[in-house]
Order: structure tokens, then sequence, then C-alpha cells
């Protein structure tokens, strides 16, 4: 039984499965509002609580020439944009210690990406600023490895803690989904959320890009909910094949009610199964 963690409207380890959806990266000031006004029509037609995720910057391109964002300082000022306009929490990921307390001023979940997951200092500052964070497995992490990572937060009196599977490293340029890493970090009392784009991502795939299988996006998600998870992450684009990040893996913004209708019945057969204790 994972804690509750509650971040505005959203309550992850409620009643409901949980959303965190958006753009991989900040494109423009336009492009985030516009996502981010469509996905909370879809989310709310679904009945399903969002957070709403964009980067102010990838500092993990596989090429110094890929597209990163639009900065710290203008990131942040467009994702204020986006709660005063449509009323969502946020989430970014910071990749340098000193951007936490400026990211913490808007953001509401502080993500530590993936890469980044044995970055003690970076997660001591992202627990410091008392805001949720979002500690993402890195690809080359067991699942009972993660204990520790989240001992750093808890060290700081931080227990606004979710846990994000996303998939590990088999072989070259290729990540496979272990479910059973779902069920074994649940134990640790904190959400846990599944990543269902980037696990589906071949890193470096395409040379100076990292490629993707978005076929088994939806596949994944609906395994994952039927194991049990509180949370489901999806990288979004009304044109995926046009994404300044990850296009190979964002999932198509026309897809997604369908695919939410999915997940929620998948998850709501979860839960009445257990309660019934089968």
């Amino acid at each position: 039984m994972s804690a509750k963690v509650a971040v505005g409207e959203c309550v992850f380890g409620g009643e409901r499965l949980a959303l965190i959806a958006g753009p991989c990266v900040i494109e423009s000031a336009d492009s985030c509002l516009r996502h981010a006004e469509r996905l909370a029509v879809i989310a709310r037609r679904a009945a399903l609580p969002l957070v709403f995720k964009a980067s102010f910057d990838k500092a993990n391109r596989t090429s110094h020439l890929s597209f990163r964002g639009p900065g710290l300082q203008a990131g942040l000022r467009v994702l204020e944009r986006v709660k005063q306009e449509t009323g969502l929490a946020v989430l970014t990921d910071i990749h340098e210690s000193w951007q936490a307390a400026a990211a913490a001023e808007v953001a509401d979940i502080l993500q530590v990406p993936a890469f980044l997951s044995r970055q003690t200092d970076l997660i001591m500052a992202a627990a410091a600023t008392e805001r949720t964070v979002n500690l993402k497995k890195g690809q080359f992490l067991a699942p009972w490895d993660m204990k520790a990572v989240v001992a750093k937060v808890e060290s700081g009196a931080n227990r606004g803690i979710l846990i994000t599977e996303r998939g590990v490293c088999f072989g070259y340029n290729n990540l496979v989904t272990d479910l059973r890493s779902l069920v074994i970090m649940r134990q640790f009392g904190y959400p846990v959320i599944f990543d269902a784009t980037h696990s589906v991502q071949l890193p470096g795939g395409c040379g100076t890009t990292s490629g993707g299988q978005r076929e088994f996006v939806a596949p994944l998600a609906r395994a994952a909910v039927a194991v049990g998870v509180e949370g489901v992450f999806l990288e979004v684009h009304q044109t995926p094949e046009s994404a300044l990040s990850d296009a190979a893996t964002s999932y198509p913004l026309d897809r997604l009610a369908a695919l939410l209708d999915q997940l929620k019945r998948t998850d709501e057969t979860r839960r009445a199964l257990a309660a019934t204790g089968e």
C-alpha cells in the first residue's frame, strides 16, 4: 500500500489512476499552452487527474546539435503561464543542483532524470525545496537500487516522492520493461508511475537521435496498469513526427482519449479484483 501524494488537484495513490502528460520539451510558449489546453480537456472527459509535463531544457540529447529548449528562465515563464491559464499542476525536470530552487518557484513536481538518478547533490537539492520529487529509475539500475535513491529524499524530511519506471538497458540501443519492478518498487511505500513512452525508446538508435517503437506504448501502458501503478507518464504531441525531441516515441494527442479509456477501465478492473482478494 503506497502513501498518497497530493499535487494540486491530482492525488497519486488515490482512488483513481493519475496522469502525467505533455510534450517532451517546451518548443514554444504557444505550442506548450495549446498542448496543455487540449490535455486538460481530454483528461477532464476521462475523469482522470492530470499533471502537465514539459522540459525547459533537454540536457541529455544524443547530439549537441539537437534542440534543447528555451532554458530555465524562459521555460519557467511558459510553465507559469500554463498554470495560470489552465489551472493544471506542472512537472519539469532539473539537471543541475542550482536549478532546483528556481524551478520550485513554479513547478509542483521536480523530476530527477533517469540518467541522473545517482546524483546525490541534485536529489538532495530537489528534496530541500519541499516540492514533490519524481525519481525516474535509471536505465542502468535494478528496481531495488531505487530504495537508496528514495532514502536520499527522505533524509531531507521530504515525503512527497514518486518513483517512475522507464525501462532498463538490454544490450545496445534497446530498453525492455520488467513489470516485476513495478511490484518491487511499490513496496517502498510511495506511488509508482509507469513511463510508457520512454520505455519504448531506442537510445541513440538513429545515430544522432534516439529511435523508438511507438506501437508498443499502448500495450505496455495497459500491462503496467493491470499489474498496478498509481499513475502513467506519457509524452504526447499533436504531430509526433515533427516533435523537436523524442519524436519517435511521443504519443499522438488525437489517440490519447481512446488510450485513457482503456487504461481507466483496466485500472477499475484491477482495483475491483484487488478488493475481492483475487
